[in-house]
């Protein structure tokens, strides 16, 4: 992966060979303005290949889709493939190429993308289905030259105004139709190039007055939406995990896969808490009013964990502003959580974050998803530690043992009804005694491991 790709159009960043491994005491000079101190892909971390426990992903459109505009401002980042009035496939094109060159000068293994991320909508579905195809023949090539491939692939069922009252959800079964026929062309994309995953996000799949809302009705047909996209990865013979991502609000006012706990209350419903998990977001999970690493640990306390999206919020602001991560403990606990559950099996680590609207440079993509690939694995080594070291899950173990009692084990294993245990607490004169959850020794033991 030293050598740029066959064919690719002129050099978009000024960076020329890939950033590699140059060790915890690694300053960037002029010569080398960027190297990786913690992301060595090869080292063993809990006896897997870093690269393996991380499975980095960029995304295709907060990366290349996006053009730096905001509610109060256009774009400014002026990427060649905006431009107005060029030839919509030939940006299409040009995007990729650019693509696959910032994935091989950051050497991540995988990439993400919307339908509508990668090509142009055409004035039909047959027609924007041959623009993918299109340029799904150019990622075929690119992927065999690299050897990146796709995490998961998905298709935008939120922007074009069609879905302006969701697409699942809708109240018109034609645009239902017109979702499901979106969804099992990109999903046959995603298995024809090898995809590991499948995702949906409702962003429209909510509500924003219940005045016109038969919540009931929506609810239903967003499960049987998601049971034929299921019916239809079993019959084509796709292997890879079915995610949902899972945000409370924006753009509605009221999604229905709301957090973790929803998500999987709604897939209890409809029969398919087997066959779907979720993509978690750290943004996201904020905005429920939770911490990443509680989404995490409920995902696997529930068997419905899939994969990650490594962004965050800004504290200051309650919307969704998809920054690259930079917070090494938020990371660090979050990754505990996951090598706790036994890792981060099909799914990934999937950079969801864009560039601040400022960074206008085609370098400041490569830095800033640099940087945030070395976070992770610096937040991986200290999250390795703290479960080889095991005084935390130790502090758990000794919380709980007494569950692991005679009393604790009839209690679990219906042995002991409350009759029973009205009994048994008059006859043994059990008065139990508060003990200390001892917090904040808890929390200056994580603290020591920074």
């Amino acid at each position: 992966m030293n050598d740029r790709l066959p064919g690719a159009s002129p050099p978009y960043f000024t960076l020329g060979r890939p950033i590699a491994y140059r060790g915890p005491s690694f300053r960037p000079s002029d010569a080398e303005p960027f190297g990786y101190r913690f992301y060595d892909k090869d080292r063993l971390v809990l006896g897997k290949r870093m690269e393996d426990q991380l499975r980095f992903a960029v995304c295709y459109w907060h990366s290349f889709a996006w053009s730096g505009g905001d509610p109060f401002g256009g774009e400014t980042f002026l990427r060649p493939w905006h431009a107005v009035g060029g030839d919509p496939m030939a940006q299409a094109r040009h995007k990729a190429d650019v693509a696959f060159e910032l994935f091989r000068l950051l050497d991540v293994p995988f990439f993400t993308f919307h339908d509508r991320d990668i090509a142009p909508e055409g004035e039909t579905l047959a027609e924007s289905n041959r623009n993918v195809a299109a340029i799904g023949e150019v990622f075929e090539a690119r992927m065999a030259e690299t050897g990146v491939r796709l995490l998961w692939g998905t298709a935008n069922l939120f922007t074009h105004r069609r879905y302006m009252a969701g697409a699942a959800t809708n109240p018109d079964p034609q645009v239902f139709a017109y979702a499901a026929a979106q969804v099992r062309n990109v999903l046959e994309l995603t298995h024809r190039l090898g995809g590991e995953n499948y995702v949906l996000w409702g962003g429209r799949e909510g509500y924003e007055t219940l005045l016109n809302t038969d919540l009931k009705r929506e609810l239903a047909q967003l499960g049987r939406f998601l049971q034929m996209v299921v019916e239809h990865k079993h019959k084509i013979g796709f292997k890879g995990m079915i995610l949902l991502e899972p945000k409370p609000g924006e753009p509605t006012k009221h999604q229905y896969d709301y957090d973790v706990a929803s998500v999987y209350g709604f897939l209890k419903t409809h029969g398919l808490e087997n066959e779907v998990k979720v993509n978690i977001e750290q943004n996201h999970a904020l905005l429920a009013g939770h911490t990443f690493e509680h989404e995490i640990a409920l995902a696997q306390a529930l068997g419905i964990f899939g994969s990650l999206d490594m962004n965050r919020g800004d504290e200051q602001l309650g919307w969704d502003t998809d920054q690259f991560p930079n917070n090494l403990s938020h990371v660090a606990s979050a990754l505990y959580e996951v090598l706790r559950g036994g890792g981060i099996g099909r799914g990934g680590l999937n950079f969801d974050a864009k560039l601040r609207r400022q960074s206008i440079d085609p370098d400041d993509l490569v830095f800033g998803h640099a940087a945030a690939i070395d976070l992770c694995a610096r937040g991986l080594l200290i999250a390795e530690a703290m479960l080889q070291d095991g005084a935390l899950q130790a502090e758990v173990e000794r919380r709980y043992a007494g569950w692991d009692s005679p009393l604790g084990r009839d209690i679990l294993e219906g042995r002991a009804s409350l009759d029973e245990l009205a009994r048994r607490v008059e006859q043994d004169r059990i008065e139990p005694q508060p003990v200390s959850g001892r917090q904040e020794r808890l929390e200056h033991l994580v603290n020591s491991y920074f």
